[in-house]
This record gives C-alpha cells, structure tokens and sequence, in this order.
C-alpha cells in the first residue's frame, strides 16, 4: 500500500484534518494506495503556494526552463518502473499500458521543453506615424489541471507540461482511481528542480471532488483551468468557469468511429481496430466504439475481427499471459455489460467475448447494432465495440456524424483521395486514414468538436491556451494630440 500526501509548496503534508481516502486495487480488492483527503483550505493552500511561486518561474530564462523539464523527463523515464507498480495496482491497467504512459510523459516534457523558445509574438503594422505595435505572449499565472484516471501519466503530465513552458504554475488536482501515480508525477517534477510551489498536487476522497473543484476553479489566482474527463464533467467545469470568466480547455468524451469502405485492406483494418477497440480495456477517450462498414465487406470483416479479439484475456494484469487488465471497478463493468444486454435484446449478436467477472470483462465485438440500442450512442468507455452496416460511402458518414461526440475517427480505403475527401466530412478534431482511432504523439494538436469539447492540447497549438497575447506599443518619435 501506498501512502500519498499532498504535494504544496515543495513540502508533502497531510490534510489539514488528517482525513485519508483509500484506493482499492480493482482486481486483488486489497488498498493499493491511501492518500490525503483535503479539504477546502488544503485547496487554497496549494493555490497560494503555485501563486507565490509564479514570479521566480516565470522570471526564469526559457533556457533554464528547458533545462528544468528536460531533466524531469529523464527522472521519469528512470521512475518507469515505480509509475507501473502504482498504476497496475490503483487502476488494474496491464504494465504496458502504463509503461506507454510513462513513454509518451517523458516525450511531452521534451517536446515542452522545445516549446519554450517558441513562444514569440507579432511587429504589427500601426496607424499611428513613428508607434511600434507588438502582440507579446505573457504566462497568465496559476493553471489548475483536472485528470482522469485512465491514461493517467499522459493525461495528468498534459496538464502540467505546456502550461509549464509557457512560464505558469500548476495546481493538479489528482484523479481519486490513481492518486499514487499520480502524486509521482509532482514528486519527479520537483525533484528535477522546478522549484517549490511550482507544481501542486491536491488528492482528495471521492465525495469531496465537486467541492474541491469548485473552490479551485472560484479562486482568483486561478487563471486557466484544463480538464480532461467526461462530458457530464466537462459541462459542470465549464460553467464553473464561465461563472468566475476563466477561460476553460477541455477534452471530454468519445463515440469514435471507424469507417471500413468497400475496397479496405480487411487485415489491416481488423488489426487496427482491434487495438483501438480494446487497448487498455477501452477505457481510452480515442477508443474506436463504433464500426461501419460497407456492406458489401461486412462479414468478411466481422469474421477478421472476431477472431482477434477472441484471442485476447482480460484478467490479473500482473499476469504475462494477460493482454488487457481489468476494468478501473466492478461497476464500470456491470454498467458495460447492461449495453451489452440492451443490444443483444433488441436483436444484436454478440461475435466474442460478453461474459464479466467482478472488475474483469473479455473483449467483446457486437454485431447489428442499430440506433434504437443504448450501445449505438452512448459511450461504453469499455472492452466493447458496434459493428454498424453501411450501404455506401454517404451512409458510413452519416452514421459516423450521427453522434453528440466528436474527438478521434478512422477511415480505412486503399484509395487515399477518396479516404481524404471522407476524413473532410467527418465531424472530428482528428482523424486517421489507415490506422487506428487511439494515436497520440506529443507534438500534435489534440481535441475535439461538438461534446468532446474546445480548444488543443499539444505543443505549438496549445501556447494560446496557456498565454495571454498582449498589445505593447512603442512609440518612437514626437506624437501629436489633438487636445
């Protein structure tokens, strides 16, 4: 069992009542970790570190900067194997999955760290005879960031990379399914020299969450907010900012759709569909949910996939024979199941898998479903996928867009214009033609439309997110005034 503080002003403390909150292991159902439960002024106490660290950061040369985060991505890339033992056991996550975590972390730190030299602005053209106008990018203050538990380095190091680079500090308010790994990420950051109270990490009990995220997102000194989650979340975050006018980047739930044509290289497309279906249990916001396929190569392909997929084993991740791990708790499963249930009852077929044990459910491929079963829309965020027919190239992109969701898709054709003129009329912030919905690199523009959410994390296109652009005018010669 892991004991967890939090992380406030470079010092670990416990909670200011000494209350904890125990995370159990989704497969063992022993305490995989016990962390400090703050309360509301633990909250504030980490905004007022983050605050009065926030001159000393942002005076830092973004040389030095870089320095700093460099060195904290090689710290984690050596914490790898302390990153996997937390997340196998606080999330039942298999050890490649987190090891990829750790991977892609490492990655978004360097490629941060490239980013800080790359913060520039503009020489506008004036009106005004002998003034310079300048656009300058300037850090905003304090971020808070909000991550979920299920890529839980990737999503937790996104919150706190580029805001970093552009010269904030952070508060992380910490997933409750993985407050151990998730608390390493602030201990790697601080032992590679950021500072004290540049980074802030608030672990928090279950009940508490809707309070604590309130009272950080109301605080002044909170500039910025970035939350990834679910849609239901996202909206409540997004309201508690707008009420307080702090500009919100938020990357939420998914429906993603994999559109297999007529003239698709069937191999490919089941073995990427496979891993985008059932990596990580699917319980990835890119996780491929929905299949379409032309009719005309329906079953052939049904017949590739179902046999990839039966060849997998969830179960005890710590396991060698065990591909997928479990599911982040028995109630995620039975709630997976009941869509399965749903569909199944309304005529769909199950092609694998659909049998469930405490937290562990078997990869699941169902065929025939239709938009009267609860699997056509909502997001299982599971080791389950639909197979839709389509008629033709407009009935695929019909059914694709015929969701409340828009974040990842796919598109699998040998002829590539074709597949560029559908990956256009797709409603998604991201789309990948022959390959699969789940493809992240640090260095792209990530996030999506429609319930998915707004704005981007990544790299160069998430330095508007965490800078405000101000005007600076210089005036060099005698100005006249006409009063």
């Amino acid at each position: 069992m892991k004991d967890v503080k939090l992380l406030i002003g470079g010092k670990h403390v416990d909670a200011a009542n000494k209350a904890t909150t125990d995370r159990i292991d989704p497969f063992t159902g022993e305490i995989a970790s016990r962390a400090a439960a703050a309360t509301l002024e633990d909250a504030d106490r980490a905004v007022v570190a983050a605050q009065a660290a926030f001159p000393a950061w942002k005076a830092l040369s973004a040389g030095e900067r870089r320095k700093r985060l460099l060195h904290a991505a090689d710290l984690m890339d050596q914490a790898a194997p302390r990153f996997i033992e937390c997340g196998t056991n606080e999330t039942g996550a298999s050890p490649m999955w987190i090891g990829f975590n750790v991977m892609l972390s490492a990655s978004m730190l360097r490629e941060a760290a490239s980013m800080t030299t790359q913060i520039t602005g503009d020489i506008m053209p004036s009106e005004v005879p002998g003034n310079m106008a300048m656009g300058i990018r300037a850090p905003v203050g304090v971020v808070l960031g909000i991550a979920p538990w299920n890529a839980p380095v990737i999503l937790a190091t996104r919150a706190l990379a580029m805001p970093l680079a552009c010269g904030n500090t952070v508060v992380l308010k910490a997933a409750e399914a993985c407050p151990a790994l998730q608390a390493l990420i602030g201990d790697v950051l601080h032992e590679a020299g950021l500072g004290d109270g540049v980074v802030n990490v608030v672990t928090n009990a279950p009940k508490d969450a809707p309070a604590i995220v309130e009272r950080l997102i109301a605080n002044p000194a909170i500039r910025r907010v970035n939350f990834t989650g679910s849609t239901h979340v996202g909206r409540i975050v997004a309201q508690l900012s707008a009420k307080h006018l702090k500009p919100a980047l938020l990357e939420l739930g998914g429906k993603a759709p994999f559109l297999v044509l007529h003239d698709a290289d069937l191999d490919e497309a089941a073995a990427a569909a496979n891993f985008g279906a059932f990596m990580n249990q699917g319980q990835i916001c890119m996780s491929t949910e929905r299949i379409i396929v032309d009719g005309k190569v329906h079953d052939a392909f049904v017949q590739k996939l179902t046999a990839k997929a039966s060849k997998l084993v969830a179960g005890d991740p710590r396991r060698q024979d065990v591909h997928l791990g479990t599911l982040v708790s028995a109630e995620a499963a039975t709630r997976i199941k009941a869509l399965v249930d749903d569909a199944v009852s309304k005529g769909a077929r199950v092609t694998c898998g659909g049998t469930v044990e405490g937290a562990v459910m078997q990869a699941t491929v169902v065929d025939g479903v239709t938009p009267a079963m609860k699997l056509y829309s909502e997001e299982s965020f599971g080791p389950v996928v639909a197979v839709i027919r389509a008629r033709d190239d407009d009935d695929a992109i019909r059914i694709a867009n015929d969701s409340q969701f828009g974040l990842s898709s796919a598109v699998f054709s040998q002829d590539i214009a074709r597949a560029l003129d559908i990956a256009g009329r797709i409603e998604a912030g991201i789309c990948h033609i022959n390959g699969p919905t789940v493809h992240d690199e640090a260095n792209m523009p990530f996030g999506g439309v429609k319930d998915s959410g707004y704005g981007r994390f990544g790299s160069r296109a998430s330095i508007a997110e965490f800078t405000e652009l101000r005007w600076v005018t210089l005036q060099k010669t005698h100005r006249h005034y006409p009063i």
